[in-house]
């Protein structure tokens, strides 16, 4: 059933800053010690923006604990608006996690941690795993659900909890990663027909969620995205326009109805753009979400929800 009310959201990705104590190779969004950040101002006001219900939060960076005195503001912020109502997770690389920092967390109501950051391609390439697994354990958060949380039946989870994954040549670097460092680097995994629009973080179900995964959108610092790695253009942008209002504006375009069926390659059909061509076009550049970009900067303008 298509959605008509968007002031409930069943999952939120919110960067909210671009800020890092590290500098990866292979990071989407150019996350470094200079990266893009918000004022404060800025967070409360997208903060203001958001839907009236959310079920999870999910804050990420960039590294948040990097930007230690904002991420304290949004948690008080976010509990302000939304009291125990929405479970709010936090995505760290564990780098600046400390005892004392822990407990602040904890107190301002993350029951979720995800270290996301067990893997070859980050600094410390997961070697401070048993030293998280001490200071979790030291604290009651219990581990036993390691992976990320991605299934309808299983996205939320009230309890106090932690976790832990990282980049792979099969999942996270064969879509997502073209863009950004990686691109630069070219370490993405060239596969045309990886269909990373069709998994969770993905663009399917941004609108309507689906029976295996929920709905979920993402703000990249202000941009609203139907995914993760985000569109050419936002849809719109969360520091001015309210979030519920973005989602039904783009709802009624065929092109973000595709989007939302995880098929990138019929979304041009409404404006003349064949499925043959978009085929042809990702095999030429090796990935789904590099036509993706190809569409909207050449065929279609997301301001007007119209072709160029």
């Amino acid at each position: 059933m298509k959605k008509t009310n968007f002031n409930h959201l069943e999952s939120l990705y919110w960067v909210f800053t671009q800020v890092c104590n590290d500098q990866c190779a292979h990071c989407y969004n150019d996350s470094g010690p200079h990266g893009g950040r918000l004022s404060d101002e800025e967070c409360l006001q997208i903060i203001s923006n958001l839907p009236d219900e959310i079920d999870r939060i999910i804050l990420s960076g960039g590294e948040p604990i990097a930007m230690k005195k904002q991420l304290f503001l949004i948690l008080d912020a976010l509990k302000e608006r939304y009291g125990s109502r929405s479970q709010i997770m936090l995505q760290t690389n564990g780098d600046l996690l400390t005892g004392e920092i822990l407990d602040v967390l904890i107190e301002k109501g993350i029951t979720r941690f995800d270290i996301a950051s067990i893997d070859r391609y980050h600094k410390k390439a997961g070697e401070h795993l048993m030293n998280l697994v001490e200071l979790f354990d030291s604290r009651g958060v219990d581990g036993s659900d390691k992976d990320p949380l991605i299934d309808k039946e299983n996205y939320v989870k009230p309890k106090l909890s932690w976790g832990y994954w990282g980049a792979t040549e099969d999942m996270w670097l064969g879509g997502n990663w073209a863009r950004g460092r990686a691109l630069k680097n070219s370490i993405w995994k060239k596969d045309p027909k990886h269909n990373f629009c069709a998994v969770l973080s993905g663009g399917i179900g941004f609108l309507n969620g689906g029976e295996d995964i929920p709905q979920e959108i993402s703000i990249q610092l202000w941009k609203i995205n139907p995914c993760c790695p985000g569109t050419y253009k936002a849809m719109g942008d969360a520091r001015t326009e309210k979030i519920s209002q973005v989602l039904a504006r783009v709802s009624a375009s065929p092109v973000f109805q595709r989007i939302d069926r995880g098929d990138p390659l019929g979304m041009g059909e409404s404006v003349g753009i064949s499925r043959a061509y978009a085929m042809a076009r990702t095999e030429e550049l090796d990935n789904i979400c590099l036509w993706c970009d190809e569409f909207f900067k050449e065929h279609f303008d997301i301001e007007k929800l119209d072709k160029k």
